[in-house]
């Protein structure tokens, strides 16, 4: 049994009896006892909570088999062992106990929780809880998206035949999703704001000029950097499970931002050292976007800000792909697609008014 956990410490009871804590990732002076040693089979449930500074508790009520709870219960412990296995994230795990915790325990403002439904529910039972969600509808997305894996999950077991979500559409407005890509305007507020050789400063310029993810700024630096026929490059392999490698120059602005960083990573935080989690890097980012005016912005805005920009400026499909570390065209094709669509439209206008009117 595998039991050199990222922040795990094994301390001995005067017994001599082996006992279990675990720092709290981005809070390494909180630590959390766990109740169970490796060999329980809930170990990877108590630990990964730990992690994100929760208390995992067994359901104090018995899952009836074939029920919602049962189905989430034996999907969440499939996933635990696959992040024990290093084949799934800690944080997709956190993710998906949260947002079936919320499914399971949703009412409806009825007396019957859904998880005491029967899995074999029908497609409307998720529209609905979907539609009660609907003023919050990247969580309402998430839901669906999340429901749609446990039950494809179930399926590909032989648990249930069909896949209730595999129908159900997103309602969130926003074409590309998730978060709302940053306007030029509030990328001069926040440069204003935050002038260079700030910290916020760098973190600006580092995902604007690599539209890369908030997880891989939290370790980029000197060590992805190369020379190649006398131009500075970076290249790295986001931690992104099923991401394409990037390699793209550093352009001046970036170059002249990174020059002054001195330590493993880009980032440091107050006490030089890189940020301890991506949760600790996003909490500041939120600080620095509020100081500056601009609330609700997030990184990975600035990321689809790039691709937009990129599209904008007469980037292929392709060359959005590699920048961004995409793997499939239609991911790319968002910002591509859009930008085409308003190039015809100026052309078609133009034809209108070429007209004898």
């Amino acid at each position: 049994m595998r039991v050199d956990f990222p922040g795990l410490l094994i301390e001995s009871h005067r017994n001599g009896s082996p006992r279990y804590r675990v720092r709290v990732e981005g809070r390494k002076h909180v630590r959390i006892h766990l109740p169970v040693g490796p060999e329980d089979k809930d170990f990877a449930n108590y630990y990964y909570a730990a992690r994100a500074g929760e208390r995992w508790l067994p359901s104090e009520r018995k899952a009836v088999k074939g029920s919602i709870d049962w189905l989430c219960a034996e999907y969440l412990s499939f996933v635990a062992r696959m992040v024990e296995a290093g084949q799934m994230s800690p944080a997709t795990l956190k993710q998906r106990r949260s947002v079936l915790r919320r499914l399971c325990d949703y009412s409806g403002g009825g007396s019957v929780r859904y998880g005491d439904f029967d899995m074999d529910a029908p497609a409307a039972a998720f529209i609905e809880i979907r539609d009660a969600w609907a003023t919050h509808p990247g969580a309402a997305d998430n839901l669906i998206k999340t429901v749609r894996a446990v039950y494809t999950w179930a399926q590909e077991r032989e648990y249930i035949r069909h896949n209730p979500a595999a129908g159900i559409k997103a309602i969130n407005v926003n074409p590309a999703g998730g978060a709302v890509p940053w306007s030029v305007a509030e990328l001069k507020k926040f440069r204003e704001h935050h002038p260079r050789g700030t910290t916020a400063h760098l973190w600006l310029t580092l995902h604007a000029f690599t539209a890369c993810r908030i997880g891989d700024a939290i370790w980029l630096g000197r060590a992805q950097e190369v020379m190649r026929d006398g131009q500075l490059w970076l290249g790295w392999q986001p931690r992104k499970r099923g991401s394409a490698f990037v390699s793209i120059p550093m352009m001046p602005p970036l170059i002249a931002a990174t020059r002054a960083a001195d330590g493993p990573a880009y980032l440091l935080n107050e006490k030089g050292k890189p940020f301890a989690s991506v949760e600790a890097l996003r909490v500041r980012v939120q600080r620095w976007c509020s100081a500056a005016g601009i609330p609700d912005r997030s990184s990975h805005g600035i990321r689809k800000a790039v691709g937009e920009l990129m599209a904008q400026n007469g980037c292929t499909q392709y060359q959005v792909m590699a920048v961004m570390a995409h793997t499939q065209a239609k991911t790319s094709e968002i910002y591509t697609k859009r930008v085409k669509r308003q190039i015809l439209a100026a052309d078609g206008v133009k034809a209108l008014a070429a007209l004898d009117w």
